[in-house]
């Protein structure tokens, strides 16, 4: 598995972790494909305190939007879907803030510049996707000391949206640190969703990138950078965690449709085991198993598409996981030649299983007039003297 681990310990800014994700090899044409309508950024190397650097200049100025209208530029982007969904779930994070410190669910997003926003928080999320990593692991965040100054006059650090942000995420929070405002409602709202969604605790592994990325000031007492590694994990998938819950009023139906959607959605595999709950009273254990990057994602769609009150997680279970590989052979049937995918496994260099999958020996099945079951063992038998 390739893990994401950020290091916010001299702050994070939505510039930071754009210009940390490029500078890790993230697909620069993509990014700025995706932020085009509007910005234009200058990607350039700089050192801050003498650590090299990308630094993002987004070159938007200043400007006003709602959310309804920032939700509008965000859905016209030319951007990926899940990225475009990602960065509406981060504005949703920074109005839902905003509103509880203005007390007014009619904020306008003009702090920084809405646009400079869009740009950066898209932009963010574009590039995580094309790194094309497993999961992120995020080190604890320092978010500064002091006071800063913003259109609402002299306010304390970290900024009362910020700490809004940071209260509803998962995220580890150092206070204290260096004097200044570290860590933005725009950095926090981004790793808080990088946490929800692609959240890992691996973070141990062979280090195989290393990057960083640049706040526009540079003191003379820290490095203003956002510190970012890939890890390649010694045991690939070895780690996965197991979600569960209790149903009694889901019909035969609705739990087919929950196993589809969970597998469809990312699982690594979706069971139901018929169980007595209390009281005598029939019902379904739903188990879910999924790799810890996906498991708060998934719980959540457990949730929504069963009704349940609570999904329980047990973490971080091993699992033995045997040497695959997917190869499409190809057989002959009434004179007819027919491509069907088999998987193999092995352990320790030798096959102990070829298994034919089983949509194609039903297409196989319904074309030659053949049962399932005689295509299953000619399909088998054939791959199995390939050896």
């Amino acid at each position: 598995m390739r893990i994401l681990v950020l290091d916010p310990r001299f702050g994070a800014a939505g510039d930071m972790i754009l210009g940390a994700l490029l500078s890790l090899g993230a697909d620069k044409d993509f990014v700025l494909r995706s932020v085009s309508t509007v910005s234009k950024p200058d990607i350039t190397e700089v050192t801050r305190a003498g650590i090299p650097a990308t630094y993002i200049r987004t070159n938007t100025g200043k400007s006003a939007r709602n959310l309804q209208e920032v939700l509008a530029v965000i859905s016209a982007a030319d951007a990926p879907e899940k990225a475009k969904e990602i960065a509406k779930q981060v504005f949703y994070r920074i109005q839902k803030a905003e509103a509880h410190v203005h007390q007014t669910e009619h904020v306008h997003f003009h702090e920084v510049g809405a646009d400079d926003a869009i740009s950066d928080i898209l932009g963010s999320v574009t590039a995580l996707l094309s790194l094309q990593v497993d999961g992120v692991h995020i080190l604890p965040v320092s978010v500064g000391s002091g006071t800063l100054k913003c259109s609402h006059g002299i306010m304390p650090v970290p900024a009362p949206a910020t700490a809004e942000i940071l209260k509803a995420s998962a995220l580890s929070v150092s206070l204290g640190s260096f004097e200044g405002e570290l860590c933005t409602p725009t950095g926090a709202a981004l790793l808080a969703a990088f946490q929800e969604i692609f959240g890992t605790h691996i973070h141990t592994g062979r280090l195989i990138a290393s990057g960083s990325g640049a706040g526009t000031r540079d003191p003379a007492d820290h490095p203003n950078v956002l510190l970012a590694y890939v890890l390649d994990t010694e045991e690939k998938g070895s780690e996965v965690d197991v979600l569960e819950t209790n149903v009694d009023d889901v019909s035969g139906e609705l739990l087919a449709s929950v196993l589809s959607t969970m597998m469809h959605e990312g699982a690594r595999d979706a069971s139901v085991v018929p169980i007595v709950m209390k009281k005598g009273r029939p019902g379904h254990l739903i188990r879910v198993i999924s790799l810890p990057a996906d498991s708060g994602r998934l719980a959540k769609i457990l949730a929504r598409e069963t009704g349940s009150l609570g999904i329980r997680c047990i973490p971080m279970v091993h699992r033995f996981i045997a040497d695959r590989t997917i190869a499409e052979e190809h057989i002959v049937i009434n004179d007819k030649v027919f491509a069907v995918n088999v998987k193999t496994a092995s352990m320790d260099g030798a096959i102990y299983s070829r298994k034919a999958e089983f949509d194609d020996l039903q297409r196989i099945a319904d074309a030659s007039g053949i049962s399932v079951r005689t295509v299953k063992r000619i399909v088998e038998e054939d791959a199995w003297k390939t050896q």
